[in-house]
Protein backbone atom coordinates (compact mmCIF):
# COMPACT_ATOMS: atom_id res chain seq x y z
CA UNK A 1 0.00 0.00 0.00
CA UNK A 2 2.62 2.54 0.88
CA UNK A 3 4.62 1.63 -2.02
CA UNK A 4 1.34 2.42 -4.00
CA UNK A 5 0.99 5.67 -2.24
CA UNK A 6 4.23 6.56 -3.07
CA UNK A 7 3.92 6.04 -7.17
CA UNK A 8 0.56 8.27 -6.98
CA UNK A 9 2.55 11.07 -5.16
CA UNK A 10 5.42 10.97 -7.74
CA UNK A 11 2.91 10.95 -10.40
CA UNK A 12 1.04 13.39 -9.19
CA UNK A 13 4.29 15.72 -8.72
CA UNK A 14 5.68 14.95 -12.19
CA UNK A 15 2.30 15.89 -13.67
CA UNK A 16 2.26 19.26 -11.51
CA UNK A 17 5.99 19.97 -13.00
CA UNK A 18 4.74 19.52 -16.01
CA UNK A 19 5.52 22.62 -18.85
CA UNK A 20 2.41 24.55 -19.73
CA UNK A 21 1.30 22.64 -23.62
CA UNK A 22 2.51 25.74 -25.94
CA UNK A 23 -0.05 27.63 -27.77
CA UNK A 24 -0.46 26.29 -31.20
CA UNK A 25 0.44 28.65 -33.85
CA UNK A 26 -2.54 28.89 -36.12
CA UNK A 27 -4.27 31.11 -39.54
CA UNK A 28 -7.17 32.46 -39.19
CA UNK A 29 -9.32 33.01 -43.13
CA UNK A 30 -12.52 34.50 -42.24
CA UNK A 31 -15.17 36.64 -44.01
CA UNK A 32 -15.78 39.60 -41.15
CA UNK A 33 -18.93 41.49 -42.13
CA UNK A 34 -20.03 42.68 -38.09
CA UNK A 35 -20.94 45.97 -38.56
CA UNK A 36 -21.31 46.81 -42.44
CA UNK A 37 -23.50 48.89 -43.72
CA UNK A 38 -26.41 47.26 -45.54
CA UNK A 39 -30.61 46.67 -45.47
CA UNK A 40 -30.07 44.60 -42.80
CA UNK A 41 -27.89 43.86 -40.61
CA UNK A 42 -25.13 41.76 -41.09
CA UNK A 43 -23.63 38.73 -39.08
CA UNK A 44 -21.52 38.97 -36.19
CA UNK A 45 -19.88 35.23 -35.72
CA UNK A 46 -16.81 35.80 -36.89
CA UNK A 47 -16.22 38.58 -34.73
CA UNK A 48 -16.95 36.94 -32.03
CA UNK A 49 -14.54 33.78 -33.26
CA UNK A 50 -11.95 36.34 -33.27
CA UNK A 51 -12.16 38.04 -30.29
CA UNK A 52 -12.61 34.03 -28.68
CA UNK A 53 -9.12 33.48 -30.20
CA UNK A 54 -7.63 36.73 -28.86
CA UNK A 55 -9.52 35.63 -25.21
CA UNK A 56 -6.71 32.47 -24.84
CA UNK A 57 -3.44 33.08 -25.98
CA UNK A 58 -2.63 29.71 -24.04
CA UNK A 59 -4.39 27.87 -26.81
CA UNK A 60 -3.91 29.68 -29.76
CA UNK A 61 -1.61 32.14 -31.44
CA UNK A 62 -2.33 33.86 -34.87
CA UNK A 63 -0.10 34.17 -37.27
CA UNK A 64 -2.20 35.80 -39.62
CA UNK A 65 -5.43 36.89 -40.34
CA UNK A 66 -6.99 36.72 -43.88
CA UNK A 67 -10.11 38.46 -45.20
CA UNK A 68 -12.29 36.67 -47.64
CA UNK A 69 -15.49 38.60 -49.20
CA UNK A 70 -16.25 42.16 -48.78
CA UNK A 71 -11.99 41.89 -48.08
CA UNK A 72 -11.41 46.11 -47.58
CA UNK A 73 -14.45 46.36 -45.25
CA UNK A 74 -13.03 43.00 -43.77
CA UNK A 75 -9.43 44.28 -43.28
CA UNK A 76 -10.42 47.48 -42.05
CA UNK A 77 -12.99 46.26 -39.12
CA UNK A 78 -10.58 43.76 -38.36
CA UNK A 79 -7.73 46.65 -37.46
CA UNK A 80 -10.46 48.10 -35.33
CA UNK A 81 -10.81 45.20 -33.52
CA UNK A 82 -7.55 44.25 -33.14
CA UNK A 83 -6.64 47.40 -31.98
CA UNK A 84 -9.77 47.11 -29.26
CA UNK A 85 -8.95 43.85 -28.16
CA UNK A 86 -5.79 42.74 -28.99
CA UNK A 87 -4.37 43.05 -25.67
CA UNK A 88 -2.32 41.32 -22.92
CA UNK A 89 -3.23 40.56 -19.38
CA UNK A 90 -2.08 44.00 -18.38
CA UNK A 91 -3.87 45.62 -20.96
CA UNK A 92 -1.11 46.33 -23.27
CA UNK A 93 -0.98 46.17 -27.11
CA UNK A 94 -0.33 42.90 -27.88
CA UNK A 95 1.86 40.89 -30.59
CA UNK A 96 1.02 42.45 -33.84
CA UNK A 97 -1.06 40.38 -35.87
CA UNK A 98 -0.61 40.59 -39.56
CA UNK A 99 -4.00 41.32 -41.62
CA UNK A 100 -4.20 40.71 -45.55
CA UNK A 101 -7.03 41.19 -48.37
CA UNK A 102 -7.80 38.01 -50.00
CA UNK A 103 -10.71 37.25 -52.87
CA UNK A 104 -13.97 39.12 -52.87
CA UNK A 105 -15.37 37.71 -55.46
CA UNK A 106 -15.12 33.96 -54.32
CA UNK A 107 -14.91 32.70 -58.03
CA UNK A 108 -11.20 33.15 -58.39
CA UNK A 109 -9.46 29.94 -57.05
CA UNK A 110 -6.26 30.21 -58.28
CA UNK A 111 -5.38 33.75 -58.29
CA UNK A 112 -2.99 35.33 -55.98
CA UNK A 113 -3.55 37.73 -53.48
CA UNK A 114 -2.01 39.67 -50.51
CA UNK A 115 -4.09 36.91 -48.57
CA UNK A 116 -2.77 33.94 -50.36
CA UNK A 117 0.54 34.86 -50.66
CA UNK A 118 1.09 35.68 -46.69
CA UNK A 119 -0.50 32.21 -46.13
CA UNK A 120 1.59 30.72 -48.27
CA UNK A 121 4.88 32.29 -46.98
CA UNK A 122 3.98 31.56 -43.46
CA UNK A 123 3.24 27.57 -44.15
CA UNK A 124 6.92 27.52 -45.52
CA UNK A 125 8.19 28.71 -42.48
CA UNK A 126 6.09 26.07 -40.20
CA UNK A 127 3.64 23.83 -40.20
CA UNK A 128 0.38 25.18 -39.10
CA UNK A 129 -3.57 24.30 -38.64
CA UNK A 130 -5.70 26.95 -40.86
CA UNK A 131 -9.29 27.91 -38.98
CA UNK A 132 -10.70 28.89 -42.38
CA UNK A 133 -14.45 30.06 -41.13
CA UNK A 134 -15.40 31.83 -44.44
CA UNK A 135 -15.40 30.55 -48.17
CA UNK A 136 -12.96 28.40 -48.98
CA UNK A 137 -11.26 30.52 -51.60
CA UNK A 138 -8.57 31.89 -50.04
CA UNK A 139 -7.53 28.29 -48.50
CA UNK A 140 -8.20 26.74 -52.25
CA UNK A 141 -5.92 28.85 -53.58
CA UNK A 142 -2.60 28.59 -51.50
CA UNK A 143 -3.32 24.24 -52.22
CA UNK A 144 -3.91 24.58 -55.82
CA UNK A 145 -0.53 27.36 -56.77
CA UNK A 146 1.28 25.65 -53.81
CA UNK A 147 0.79 21.72 -53.83
CA UNK A 148 4.05 21.51 -52.14
CA UNK A 149 2.67 23.28 -48.92
CA UNK A 150 0.15 20.60 -48.35
CA UNK A 151 2.08 18.54 -46.08
CA UNK A 152 2.87 21.96 -43.98
CA UNK A 153 -1.30 22.50 -43.25
CA UNK A 154 -2.04 20.23 -40.03
CA UNK A 155 -5.48 20.70 -40.68
CA UNK A 156 -7.79 22.79 -42.25
CA UNK A 157 -10.46 23.87 -39.60
CA UNK A 158 -14.28 25.34 -41.38
CA UNK A 159 -17.66 25.89 -40.39
CA UNK A 160 -19.27 24.36 -43.00
CA UNK A 161 -21.19 20.22 -44.16
CA UNK A 162 -24.04 18.08 -43.17
CA UNK A 163 -25.08 14.62 -42.72
CA UNK A 164 -27.10 13.71 -45.17
CA UNK A 165 -30.68 15.33 -45.17
CA UNK A 166 -30.21 17.53 -42.50
CA UNK A 167 -32.06 20.74 -42.76
CA UNK A 168 -30.40 23.67 -41.53
CA UNK A 169 -33.36 25.40 -39.79
CA UNK A 170 -32.27 27.36 -37.11
CA UNK A 171 -34.19 28.76 -34.19
CA UNK A 172 -38.29 27.67 -34.00
CA UNK A 173 -37.41 25.61 -37.71
CA UNK A 174 -39.30 28.47 -39.41
CA UNK A 175 -37.48 28.69 -42.83
CA UNK A 176 -34.25 26.78 -44.46
CA UNK A 177 -31.27 28.58 -44.73
CA UNK A 178 -28.16 27.47 -46.63
CA UNK A 179 -24.84 26.33 -46.21
CA UNK A 180 -23.28 29.86 -47.07
CA UNK A 181 -19.65 28.90 -46.89
CA UNK A 182 -19.84 25.56 -48.80
CA UNK A 183 -22.60 27.03 -51.28
CA UNK A 184 -20.72 30.59 -51.91
CA UNK A 185 -17.51 28.48 -53.33
CA UNK A 186 -17.99 24.59 -53.96
CA UNK A 187 -15.34 24.33 -56.06
CA UNK A 188 -12.68 25.55 -53.41
CA UNK A 189 -13.87 22.75 -51.13
CA UNK A 190 -13.57 19.87 -53.80
CA UNK A 191 -9.67 21.52 -54.19
CA UNK A 192 -9.50 21.09 -50.57
CA UNK A 193 -10.20 17.61 -50.24
CA UNK A 194 -8.57 15.85 -53.71
CA UNK A 195 -5.33 17.95 -52.11
CA UNK A 196 -5.66 15.01 -49.41
CA UNK A 197 -5.32 17.76 -46.73
CA UNK A 198 -7.00 16.75 -42.82
CA UNK A 199 -10.08 18.90 -43.04
CA UNK A 200 -12.55 18.91 -39.89
CA UNK A 201 -15.82 20.03 -40.57
CA UNK A 202 -17.54 21.58 -37.84
CA UNK A 203 -20.99 23.67 -38.43
CA UNK A 204 -24.51 23.98 -38.45
CA UNK A 205 -25.09 20.91 -36.77
CA UNK A 206 -22.65 21.43 -34.05
CA UNK A 207 -23.73 24.81 -33.62
CA UNK A 208 -27.17 25.36 -33.53
CA UNK A 209 -27.89 25.24 -29.88
CA UNK A 210 -25.34 27.92 -28.67
CA UNK A 211 -27.45 30.60 -28.53
CA UNK A 212 -26.20 33.90 -27.46
CA UNK A 213 -29.70 36.05 -26.29
CA UNK A 214 -30.22 39.71 -25.07
CA UNK A 215 -29.43 39.23 -21.47
CA UNK A 216 -25.73 37.19 -22.83
CA UNK A 217 -24.81 40.88 -23.93
CA UNK A 218 -26.51 43.11 -21.98
CA UNK A 219 -23.01 43.72 -19.75
CA UNK A 220 -21.65 44.99 -23.52
CA UNK A 221 -24.07 48.10 -23.23
CA UNK A 222 -22.77 49.34 -19.54
CA UNK A 223 -19.21 48.11 -19.84
CA UNK A 224 -16.68 51.07 -20.25
CA UNK A 225 -14.12 49.20 -22.04
CA UNK A 226 -13.14 50.45 -25.73
CA UNK A 227 -14.99 48.95 -28.11
CA UNK A 228 -17.66 47.12 -25.75
CA UNK A 229 -20.73 48.74 -26.78
CA UNK A 230 -19.81 49.55 -30.44
CA UNK A 231 -19.71 45.40 -30.46
CA UNK A 232 -23.44 45.65 -28.23
CA UNK A 233 -24.51 47.97 -30.81
CA UNK A 234 -24.20 45.76 -33.46
CA UNK A 235 -24.75 42.48 -31.49
CA UNK A 236 -28.12 43.57 -30.56
CA UNK A 237 -29.55 44.49 -34.10
CA UNK A 238 -28.17 40.97 -35.51
CA UNK A 239 -30.10 39.32 -32.40
CA UNK A 240 -33.51 41.04 -33.55
CA UNK A 241 -32.81 40.18 -37.01
CA UNK A 242 -32.57 36.66 -36.15
CA UNK A 243 -35.56 37.10 -34.01
CA UNK A 244 -37.72 38.22 -37.10
CA UNK A 245 -36.28 35.35 -39.11
CA UNK A 246 -36.16 32.20 -36.92
CA UNK A 247 -38.47 33.53 -33.77
CA UNK A 248 -35.82 33.39 -31.47
CA UNK A 249 -34.04 36.78 -29.73
CA UNK A 250 -30.22 35.80 -30.43
CA UNK A 251 -27.84 34.77 -32.49
CA UNK A 252 -25.73 31.24 -32.98
CA UNK A 253 -22.20 32.23 -32.86
CA UNK A 254 -21.34 29.75 -35.65
CA UNK A 255 -17.83 30.32 -36.30
CA UNK A 256 -16.85 29.39 -32.50
CA UNK A 257 -17.19 25.93 -32.59
CA UNK A 258 -14.30 25.34 -35.56
CA UNK A 259 -12.27 27.64 -33.07
CA UNK A 260 -13.48 25.67 -30.06
CA UNK A 261 -11.69 22.40 -31.95
CA UNK A 262 -8.65 23.82 -31.27
CA UNK A 263 -9.09 25.62 -28.12
CA UNK A 264 -11.66 23.05 -26.18
CA UNK A 265 -11.77 19.97 -28.07
CA UNK A 266 -13.28 18.11 -24.74
CA UNK A 267 -16.47 19.90 -25.54
CA UNK A 268 -17.87 18.17 -28.95
CA UNK A 269 -18.33 15.10 -29.95
CA UNK A 270 -16.94 14.00 -33.31
CA UNK A 271 -17.09 11.26 -35.99
CA UNK A 272 -13.36 10.74 -37.59
CA UNK A 273 -12.05 9.91 -40.59
CA UNK A 274 -15.37 9.70 -42.14
CA UNK A 275 -16.87 9.75 -45.83
CA UNK A 276 -17.63 12.80 -47.84
CA UNK A 277 -19.61 13.88 -50.62
CA UNK A 278 -20.50 17.09 -52.68
CA UNK A 279 -23.84 15.44 -53.82
CA UNK A 280 -26.75 17.30 -55.80
CA UNK A 281 -30.07 17.80 -55.78
CA UNK A 282 -33.38 20.25 -55.44
CA UNK A 283 -32.72 23.22 -53.58
CA UNK A 284 -34.59 23.03 -49.51
CA UNK A 285 -33.99 26.79 -49.39
CA UNK A 286 -36.55 27.57 -52.36
CA UNK A 287 -36.56 27.47 -56.10
CA UNK A 288 -36.97 24.71 -58.54
CA UNK A 289 -33.58 24.23 -59.40
CA UNK A 290 -31.17 22.40 -57.89
CA UNK A 291 -28.05 22.39 -55.77
CA UNK A 292 -24.96 21.35 -53.97
CA UNK A 293 -24.88 19.80 -50.50
CA UNK A 294 -21.55 18.70 -48.73
CA UNK A 295 -22.06 15.93 -46.94
CA UNK A 296 -20.62 13.15 -44.37
CA UNK A 297 -21.78 9.37 -43.78
CA UNK A 298 -20.57 6.02 -42.71
CA UNK A 299 -22.89 5.13 -45.99
CA UNK A 300 -20.21 6.39 -48.72
CA UNK A 301 -18.46 3.72 -49.79
CA UNK A 302 -17.06 5.45 -53.32
CA UNK A 303 -15.71 8.32 -52.32
CA UNK A 304 -12.18 8.70 -50.69
CA UNK A 305 -13.00 12.16 -48.98
CA UNK A 306 -12.29 11.56 -45.12
CA UNK A 307 -12.87 14.53 -42.91
CA UNK A 308 -13.40 14.55 -39.23
CA UNK A 309 -17.04 15.74 -38.52
CA UNK A 310 -18.20 17.48 -35.28
CA UNK A 311 -21.92 17.09 -34.68
CA UNK A 312 -22.69 17.83 -30.76
CA UNK A 313 -21.31 20.44 -28.41
CA UNK A 314 -21.53 19.63 -25.19
CA UNK A 315 -23.00 21.79 -21.92
CA UNK A 316 -20.41 24.33 -20.95
CA UNK A 317 -19.19 25.52 -24.52
CA UNK A 318 -21.35 28.59 -24.64
CA UNK A 319 -20.36 29.63 -21.11
CA UNK A 320 -16.79 29.90 -22.40
CA UNK A 321 -17.99 31.98 -25.46
CA UNK A 322 -19.92 34.46 -23.42
CA UNK A 323 -16.88 34.95 -21.13
CA UNK A 324 -14.77 35.75 -23.92
CA UNK A 325 -16.44 38.84 -24.55
CA UNK A 326 -16.17 39.91 -20.97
Amino acid sequence: MQKLIFLLLITHISLAQAPPAKPRRIWLDCDIMIGMKDRTPREVDDAVALMMALRHPDKVQLVGISTVTYVNYGYDVTQKLLGWYNRDASGKPGRTIPVYRGSDTLRDIGRETDASRAMAAALRTEKMPILAIGPMTNVATVVKNHPELVSQIEEVVVCAGRTPGLPFKPGLEKISVGDYNFEMDPEAFRVLFESGVRVVLSGYECSVYTLLGRTDIEFLKTSKRPGDKWLYEQFRPWQKFNQTLFGIDGFVPWDTTPLGYLTHPDYFKYYTDIPVRINTRRSDTGGNGNKPYLEASTDYKDTKWRAVYAYKTLPGFEELVIEALK
